[in-house]
């Protein structure tokens, strides 16, 4: 399945099928969550952060994919992403397109 955040594909006429989306809601457990806060007060990068939204990021992806792949999509244009806080220590992470297939 080919992904990209562009409107169109060189070469290539598209046929759209419709939105399509994946979305996941991830946290760390509690652990994780008290060491990140000491980590706030001296600074520097929240790596079991950058790691949950990562691996958040990579579910959204897949679950998008799999939506495309059931309407029998070729690619998915317009690829966006969007985060947004549920509670301290969980976010949302939503990937989001437009499933196109090849004329």
């Amino acid at each position: 399945m080919l992904l990209t955040t562009t409107e169109y594909i060189s070469g290539k006429d598209l046929e759209v099928l419709g939105m399509v989306k994946g979305s996941t809601i991830q946290s760390k457990h509690i652990g994780k969550d008290i060491g990140a806060t000491f980590k706030t007060l001296v600074g520097g990068e929240l790596s079991s952060y950058t790691d949950m939204m990562n691996e958040a990021r990579e579910i959204a992806t897949e679950r998008m994919k799999k939506e495309a792949e059931a309407m029998n999509a070729d690619a998915i244009v317009c690829v966006r992403y969007s985060s947004s806080a549920i509670m301290p220590g969980a976010a949302e992470v939503m990937a989001y397109g437009t499933a196109v297939k090849f004329k």
